[in-house]
């Protein structure tokens, strides 16, 4: 095989410390030099010059955890570094160790056999730590909604079964009228109804009528809806700052923004995940396959297996497929959810919102490239006024009529194209 980096180093990392090999290729036989170095800053340090000084410029590690992170941070200035999925460089079992992980690694990246992954640069990864840990938030958020509603689902409070949202204005003072309060008066429980809400006054009495709330329950109910408070703002914090974080990339966003399902937040979640520069994934297929929207392909013995999408994405494919929930939704514009219907019909539902993800991400990978504000090539298909849709049809049909009197299947005077009946 071509060797293609003369001069490389493979790096095993761990977490107090990292062995790595260097490889000089002089001659046929390429020469190995191993040392291990710790994981602190003055150790890193000094592997970087050990580097520069053997003429080092190419490094190969493992994506293991978040070890390469410290080790990537001080060498990216100088050096270029090739973080590595595991399942690329994998060794046998029962015949590895440090030392031969990292010749492993090494000799795979000298001849060119370890595709690299995508690491942007520093300011998207620290938006992307900020969005990142967003997601987490939220979803403790809705963990301490649930467990709020709970609370009075298991002391016979059945307000969720009439109420649409038990955080609503009405909802909320019911629940705080209930926690806060050692009797029970539906006089008073209905003049805290607001809006239409008013119009259902005797199923909320009856949904709360006769409950059964000790102290011990009511107190944990305080303490769930304290830390939803909490949790509430500090998302709202974490949102100014990341759109501080963002506002380097507002050309971006707002061009993201035209495609229907996205808004401002989830162009920023896509935008920290993949960046502006779409040179690093060479074309769009390669881009949703990195975000695990593409069916897999596992065949064997001419027998096609499992094609399920993989587990890649982990924070972006949701963000797309929230992002396609609402665009099929979208009464701004038909095109995804035309597409959604007639992919649902033969697919089913669920792979049909991760078609229309993979569209929407498609759409972003080419808009980025081209800077053109979301306008697919075939709109004029899905959302076009009838006169225009009629027009369109006269002119195939004569179209067609052309093609079979050209290739002699009907004679000329044998078929004429009704008008359209004006409305």
């Amino acid at each position: 095989m071509t060797v293609v980096y003369p001069i490389c180093c493979g790096v095993d990392v761990h977490k107090t410390f990292f062995v790595a090999t260097l490889i000089t290729t002089d001659g046929l036989l390429p020469k190995y030099q191993k040392r291990r170095f710790s994981t602190f800053n003055k150790q890193i340090l000094a592997f970087k010059a050990w580097l520069l000084e053997n003429g080092c410029r190419d490094v190969c590690m493992e994506s293991t955890g978040k070890y390469w992170i410290p080790v990537f941070n001080l060498l990216e200035d100088s050096i270029s570094v090739t973080v590595a999925n595991p399942k690329w460089v994998k060794t046998i079992k029962g015949n590895k160790d440090d030392a031969k992980d990292s010749k492993w690694i090494g000799d795979l990246f000298r001849i060119g056999l370890v595709p690299g992954s995508f690491i942007p640069g520093k300011d998207i990864r620290t938006l992307r730590e900020y969005t990142r840990y967003r997601s987490k938030l939220v979803s403790c958020k809705s963990g301490e909604k649930n467990r709020y509603q709970n609370v009075f689902t298991v002391c016979n409070v059945a307000l969720d079964a009439v109420v649409t949202d038990m955080f609503g204005k009405s909802a909320t003072s019911i629940t705080d009228y209930i926690v806060n309060s050692d009797t029970f008066d539906p006089v008073h429980c209905v003049s805290l109804l607001k809006g239409s809400l008013k119009k259902k006054a005797d199923e909320v009495v009856e949904s709360i009528d006769g409950f059964q709330m000790t102290v011990p329950q009511k107190e944990r109910a305080k303490m769930v809806r304290e830390h939803y408070d909490y949790l509430v703002g500090h998302i709202e914090k974490l949102d100014a700052a990341i759109d501080a974080l963002a506002e380097p990339l507002e050309s971006a966003i707002t061009l993201l923004c035209t495609i229907p399902g996205i808004r401002r937040e989830s162009a920023i979640t896509v935008l920290s995940e993949i960046g502006t520069d779409m040179s690093q994934f060479d074309s769009s297929k390669r881009l949703c396959r990195w975000a695990g929207l593409t069916p897999g392909n596992n065949e064997s013995a001419g027998k096609k297996k499992s094609v399920r999408i993989t587990r890649a994405g982990v924070y972006l494919k949701p963000a797309l497929v929230e992002a396609a929930h609402a665009a099929v939704k979208s009464k701004a514009s038909p095109y995804y959810a035309v597409k959604y219907e007639r992919i649902s019909k033969r697919r089913g539902k669920k792979r049909a919102i991760i078609a229309i993800a993979r569209m929407i991400l498609t759409a972003i990978f080419h808009m980025l490239s081209t800077g053109e504000v979301w306008n697919p090539a075939d709109m004029s298909r899905f959302d076009m006024p009838p006169e225009l849709r009629e027009k369109e049809l006269q002119k195939s049909l004569r179209q067609a009529v052309k093609l079979l009197i050209a290739n002699g299947l009907v004679a000329p005077d044998s078929i004429q194209i009704p008008h359209p009946v004006p409305a």
